[in-house]
């Protein structure tokens, strides 16, 4: 079944990508929509535009591509890691379709065609946005010209991290090549209510808490004998943002959030706000283990898709705090975050808590500001459960980045970085491991 669904999505999206170029002949813009290309730079959550003229129903069709090469070296104590070498990785492709439905409505459908975590077909989630309702009235239209409404399955909006990470084939937001150590990044099903005016914001939102939909019950689970409540329901999470964002000057925008996510226990499946990402990271097999034991146990691209990233396991039960902080003046931007985070497996009885810094300076220069250079230092210091005792483990990264811009729809850029474990078990492949090289990406988007 599953196979002859991925062809008929393959080949349904071959037919439409055939009939693209009449669709984009036909098609007007799409309102309050984040470009996907060079334009989309730092544009957080969509624009709000209610003047927009509506005059049929139209389709705009975008796409990201990319293809990466890599040359990473890794170490640990124990010397068993995956043989790696310098080579292409397994290039990624997203297919975009915003519909304008009607006047203010939009619907999105967004399609992994190819990652590292899943070479086939697939969708990653789909919505539709609310910036005017077809409801007769002023009241109304006094609401919606302040409010957007999204419903679907979708990335949730907490912090604002995701809006400048690579998702897939769409890397072009992200001056540098991987995203966050520890990657806050879930598509869910639920909606969200945002409000904003003169630049202060405030969004909250409810959501199934699980990366998937499911109507299964939730069994109970015995830890150290004991069975708790708590562990016996699924709940919803709960998200929300505060923020103001400001253009100050004509060369000064500044920015500042802060939003959190809370889920007091999640159902079959777990909660996966630290592994909700289902393309992989953009480092391929560092820190993995060798190739040995039974073909079936050894390590695939797929199978350990998160290579370089630490995932604090809070599936159970989680509450997430993240700050951000944004000032762009003229070519220099500056973006940073503090995020804290407690939570537990369904195997724990005691919560456990993980915190995550991180800096960046990115200094974009040239004829539309078309080239850029940064760099970005990175930290995770967390509890991990090991045996029955908690061990205080760090994470550390630091990466230097660059770019060209071609078009506005063609990026090339590297990044070189250097990633160092600290404090984990021996035993754990991760006790004294590091890695550092480059990585070169070219990139499409529209």
């Amino acid at each position: 079944m599953k196979t002859q669904l991925t062809s008929i999505i393959k080949t349904a999206t071959t037919a439409l990508l055939l009939a693209s170029p009449v669709l984009l002949n036909a098609q007007t813009k799409v309102a309050n929509l984040r470009p996907y290309d060079k334009t989309g730079i730092n544009v957080f959550e969509a624009p709000k535009d209610t003047n927009a003229v509506f005059e049929d129903l139209k389709v705009k069709v975008g796409a990201g591509f990319t293809q990466s090469f890599q040359n990473l070296k890794h170490e640990n104590t124990a010397n068993n890691l995956y043989k790696i070498s310098p080579g292409f990785n397994t290039a990624n492709a997203n297919l975009f379709l915003d519909v304008q439905l009607a006047d203010g409505i939009r619907l999105n459908l967004t399609t992994y065609l190819s990652s590292r975590h899943h070479n086939e077909t697939w969708v990653k989630g789909g919505y539709i946005q609310f910036d005017k309702l077809p409801f007769k009235g002023q009241i109304w239209d006094d609401i919606m010209k302040v409010t957007t409404i999204k419903v679907g399955h979708m990335e949730i909006n907490y912090g604002d991290q995701h809006f400048r990470r690579s998702d897939g084939g769409q890397t072009i937001y992200n001056p540098f090549v991987e995203n966050y150590i520890m990657d806050a990044f879930a598509t869910e099903i639920g909606g969200e209510v945002m409000v904003r005016k003169n630049g202060l914001f405030g969004l909250v939102g409810v959501t199934n808490g699980l990366i998937k939909g499911n109507i299964d019950s939730v069994l109970v689970t015995k830890v150290n004998g004991t069975v708790t409540d708590d562990l016996q329901h699924k709940y919803p999470s709960i998200f929300g943002k505060l923020g103001v964002d400001k253009q100050l000057q004509e060369n000064l925008r500044v920015r500042l959030t802060g939003s959190f996510y809370h889920n007091g226990g999640a159902g079959a499946g777990g909660n996966t706000l630290y592994g909700g990402d289902r393309t992989g990271s953009n480092y391929f097999m560092v820190l993995e283990p060798a190739l040995t034991g039974t073909p079936a146990a050894a390590p695939t691209y797929a199978s350990a898709a998160f290579s370089g990233r630490f995932n604090p396991g809070f599936t159970k039960k989680i509450t997430s705090y993240q700050v951000n902080g944004f000032v762009k003046a003229a070519g220099l931007e500056v973006f940073g975050t503090y995020e804290t985070s407690k939570g537990k497996s369904n195997k724990e009885l005691e919560l456990r808590t993980a915190n995550q810094a991180a800096i960046e300076g990115v200094y974009r220069f040239g004829k539309e500001e078309n080239l850029f250079v940064g760099a970005r230092y990175n930290t995770v210091k967390s509890e991990l459960l090991v045996g029955t005792a908690i061990q205080d483990v760090k994470v550390n990264r630091v990466s230097f980045g660059a770019g060209w811009f071609l078009t506005k729809n063609i990026l090339l850029k590297g990044e070189y970085s250097k990633q160092e474990y600290k404090d984990f078990a021996v035993g754990d492949i991760r006790n004294g491991g590091k890695f550092d090289g480059y990585v070169i990406q070219a990139i499409v988007g529209f």
